[in-house]
């Protein structure tokens, strides 16, 4: 049964995004029956209101990685990666301006994604986020409420829902800058909001952040996985400390999760082996990475390494991850052609009993990509390359186990659509001539790790006459990591490194590299080089987007110069604007270091016409949506953000967030 539990609007903030507080995904969903409503003041006078209100929070993280109604085309994180160094648009047929983001990206834009799910999810991001925060809110506001708690267990509460208030702030400041203040469940309307800086916010985050890690018990007392634990409020206040520049403090607490917390990296064989989708078309051979990152692995508890998890799996779960289809390449594009002018790699129906080869069955093997995330030409081999060798032993970035996938490691084949002559070589971009055989490189041609973006379709796999088997090719419902242990090493190879100690931080980087393999290792590390191991290790599980902009606050509050040796003000940072390669912050500087933003002025001819990949210093924040913040907040006014419409030096906007909390009770 489908319960929601009633919440009159008068008692939320207008322009928050309403959320149900308690939905069931189960067969009942789809049988008759009658609704039930319940009222806050009754429901959260409960424990089971509020274990239900945080198993919520709990659920609601997995939405950042995957949407339900659009996961087949895009996904929410794919966003965090378009305004990274990893990624851009890839499908080149959507429209000319679709990447124009320096120019379309402005406060009174749509911020929706559009009807086919085609589109960035800014709005997404910021009415999600405070859903999740008015969500943890609930809990803070009624928890008194509930007499029959003890001290030890209204504290574990309060410290989990600190950690979700905190997870989402410490998001949103980086992808919206200075934001509303909200820590509170409101009596009545209130429409006079100012923002609040997002200095202030970290500052009251990393405090709330201190009192959950005391509060909250290791996963071994929490139990189920999935829930908030002390190691995931702990590698929180390390993101928080660094944000803070308190950078010996985030070294400190990264000592414990590392070396007094029971987690440990993952060296060996872990739970079940999966084969792949097809092992004759593309074989892996069993090893500590793929394993790492299968799915059912990832809950087991074997698995040292998991932090937090997102669970996600089972057949009525209704959130498949469609990572194939969209993080892979079109490789099945009839503009992928062989020497001859055949189609390079024919989809092979199982029906077809007369052309089918298991052999370039690459539908099953590599799943059928649209390339709608496409990687960037640096995440394929620069980002790779350490002591001048791009390091193709590394498990992550290797072929020869499976786990990456090189576009010339398919084969052409022979059928339906084939080439005959060319049935067994090796895919070419170009034939002997030079002539392009790959016409779309941004959408049809590039390397991938495949053992990041392969989930197992298990249940469409059962049913193979479905759709030509196109079921089991996007990809399934899935678990998904939040925080590993390997992040938290490279997060105090961070505070190293601002430290001055870049000889440890190197260390930590060499721990997760050791583990993965690596042939190269590093005996000093820049940023770079730090942002680098990141993207190797963390890819479609860090918010790489926020990631860089938190990286560019800590860098400007440290002193310390990036690779190129550039150092950057605490104070002008995130405030410019313009496209030339000069100034910015450091994430504009990797903007324009390492992708094709602003690159080809003209444009680039792709079918049908030009597309123009555009990126702007001030969208290093996006903007304030002015549809769902500004225009409802009639009595107040909220800061825009330096270099887009509506931005006010001269506004009013929150020092402490002391002062905004005192004003959330002031209508």
């Amino acid at each position: 049964m489908k319960k929601y539990i009633k919440n009159s609007i008068s008692k939320l903030v207008p322009f928050l995004a309403l959320a149900v507080l308690s939905s069931s995904c189960s067969k009942d969903f789809l049988e008759a029956d009658p609704l039930s409503f319940y009222e806050p003041e009754t429901t959260f006078s409960t424990e089971a209101g509020l274990q239900a209100t945080l198993a919520l929070c709990d659920k609601q993280l997995r939405n950042n990685y995957i949407h339900f109604g659009y996961s087949g085309v895009s996904v929410p994180i794919g966003t965090e990666y378009l305004f990274s160094d990893m990624a851009q648009y890839g499908k080149t047929d959507t429209g000319s301006n679709i990447a124009d983001y320096a120019n379309t990206i402005v406060p009174t834009g749509d911020f929706r994604r559009d009807a086919g799910g085609e589109h960035i999810y800014l709005g997404f991001m910021w009415t999600e986020a405070y859903t999740g925060i008015k969500n943890a809110n609930t809990v803070l506001t009624y928890i008194d409420k509930v007499t029959s708690l003890s001290e030890e267990v209204k504290r574990k509460y309060i410290g989990q829902a600190y950690f979700h208030r905190s997870y989402r702030y410490l998001n949103l400041v980086y992808q919206f800058g200075d934001i509303p203040l909200i820590t509170k469940i409101l009596e009545v309307p209130k429409q006079s909001y100012y923002s609040t800086k997002k200095e202030a916010i970290i500052e009251m985050i990393t405090a709330d952040m201190e009192k959950a890690v005391e509060w909250v018990p290791e996963q071994a007392k929490i139990g189920y996985v999935g829930m908030v634990s002390k190691g995931a409020c702990r590698q929180l206040l390390i993101k928080c400390y660094l944000a803070s520049g308190k950078f010996a403090e985030a070294e400190a607490q990264a000592n414990i999760l590392i070396n007094q917390s029971g987690y440990a990296l993952v060296q060996g064989n872990l739970g079940i082996f999966d084969p792949g989708g097809n092992p004759t078309a593309w074989p892996i051979t069993r090893n500590v990475i793929w394993d790492l990152h299968r799915p059912e692995n990832k809950v087991i508890s074997s698995n040292t390494e998991a932090i937090l998890v997102a669970p996600n799996g089972g057949a009525q779960s209704f959130l498949a991850f469609s990572s194939m289809r969209i993080f892979g390449p079109n490789w099945n594009d009839a503009n992928l052609i062989t020497p001859d002018g055949k189609t390079a790699a024919p989809r092979f129906p199982l029906t077809d009993k007369t052309n089918y080869n298991a052999k370039y069955d690459y539908q099953r093997a590599i799943g059928r990509g649209i390339g709608t995330i496409s990687g960037s030409y640096y995440s394929q081999h620069p980002m790779w390359v350490v002591n001048g060798v791009e390091d193709k032993i590394d498990l992550r970035h290797n072929s020869t186990v499976g786990n990456w996938v090189n576009m010339e490691d398919l084969k052409y084949a022979s059928g339906a659509g084939g080439s005959a002559t060319w049935a067994g070589q090796n895919f070419r971009m170009r034939d002997a001539s030079g002539k392009l055989l790959a016409q779309d490189s941004i959408r049809d041609w590039f390397d991938f790790p495949h053992y990041k973006i392969f989930y197992h379709d298990v249940v469409a796999e059962a049913n193979p006459a479905a759709n030509d088997f196109q079921g089991a090719t996007a990809g399934a419902s899935a678990h998904m990591y939040i925080y590993r242990l390997a992040e938290t090493y490279l997060l105090r190879a961070e505070a190293r490194f601002y430290q001055g100690n870049v000889s440890g931080a190197a260390q930590d980087v060499n721990v997760v590299r050791a583990r993965a393999k690596a042939s190269q290792m590093y005996t000093t590390v820049t940023i770079g080089d730090i942002c680098a191991e990141r993207g190797r290790e963390l890819y479609m599980e860090e918010w790489r987007n926020v990631e860089l902009k938190r990286i560019s606050h800590c860098l400007a509050l440290s002193g310390k110069a990036d690779e190129w040796g550039n150092t950057y003000s605490k104070d002008t940072w995130d405030k410019q604007s313009g496209k030339d390669a000069t100034g910015g912050s450091y994430w504009w500087q990797r903007i324009v270091h390492y992708t094709l933003y602003n690159k080809y002025p003209a444009g680039i001819s792709l079918k049908p016409g030009v597309k123009f990949y555009s990126m702007d210093k001030r969208n290093n924040y996006w903007p304030i949506p002015y549809r769902l913040a500004i225009e409802p907040n009639i009595k107040g006014q909220l800061s825009q953000n330096f270099g887009y419409d509506g931005y006010d030096a001269g506004v009013k906007v929150w020092d402490k967030w002391q002062d905004a909390v005192a004003d959330e009770s002031k209508i």
